[in-house]
């Protein structure tokens, strides 16, 4: 399977549930399960990249630099797009660097 196919099909398994119910009831949702439901995509980001984070071929510091230079990003701009740029960023010119 192609790696957009997987993006985008992981997409549609994380989001559709989360407003399919909400959509569909009509009601109103308590701000609690909104705040929940907030944290939803960073998790399973966190649950796809984790396992790739040894790496291969002596990687492992430079996949670490970058994962935590992307943290940072997310945790201050609150702004998930924006870590996989810096991290994904940071992780290339480290590559080519060393």
């Amino acid at each position: 399977m192609s790696p957009i196919l997987t993006i985008m099909l992981m997409a549609v398994v994380t989001y559709l549930p989360r407003f399919a119910g909400f959509i569909l009831s009509g009601r109103k949702v308590a701000p609690f399960w909104l705040r929940f439901l907030h944290f939803v995509p960073i998790a399973v980001f966190a649950v796809l990249i984790t396992p790739s984070l040894p790496g291969t071929s002596g990687e492992t510091p430079l996949r670490l630099v970058a994962a935590g230079l992307a943290t940072l990003a997310i945790w201050r701009l609150k702004s998930l797009w924006v870590g996989i740029v810096v991290g994904m960023g940071v992780f290339w010119l480290l590559r080519y660097l060393f």
